[in-house]
């Protein structure tokens, strides 16, 4: 195997990320890894860091009185998966639901775009939508509230 084809192989190594490579070529074969053999035998090790500390301690906050009207019956539905939230089909299209629309099981409440694929977020409780609580285009976490439904 050519010298150069080696040395490009090793540039792309360090450019990519990957911890090893192995090209055959016929009857010749060439392995390029990040780490040595010994290395390989133990799984690498990361650290985490922790979260960092709040800045001042809060104080305690008072007990909590009887739970507000809103939460009566509020149904909230979070995002299935860390994307991109879309309100509408396509740009400059009718949001699939405004504040105040009513909504049956089934029914498309938004879009979120992950791994470019387009999936659909369904309503699981018939009902009236009481908030939107994302703005179009905002990225989501997993588990992040969407929409109250009533």
């Amino acid at each position: 195997m050519d010298i150069r084809k080696v040395k490009k192989l090793i540039e792309l190594l360090e450019e990519s990320g990957i911890a090893e490579i192995e090209i055959r070529e016929g009857e010749e074969s060439v392995r390029i890894s990040r780490y040595s053999t010994s290395a390989a035998a133990q799984a690498p090790a990361y650290a985490y860091a922790a979260p960092p500390a709040p800045l001042a301690a809060a104080p305690p906050a008072a007990p909590a009185a009887a739970p507000p009207l809103a939460a009566k019956a509020d149904h909230t539905v979070t995002a299935p998966m860390v994307g991109t939230y879309y309100s509408a089909a396509a740009p400059g299209a009718k949001p699939f639901v405004d504040l105040g629309s009513e909504v049956n099981v089934g029914d498309t409440l938004c879009i979120i775009e992950a791994m470019k694929m387009m999936n659909q977020i369904e309503s699981d409780k018939a009902g009236r939508v009481t908030s939107v609580l994302v703005k179009n285009g905002d990225p989501v976490e997993f588990g992040q509230p969407l929409f109250t439904i009533e």
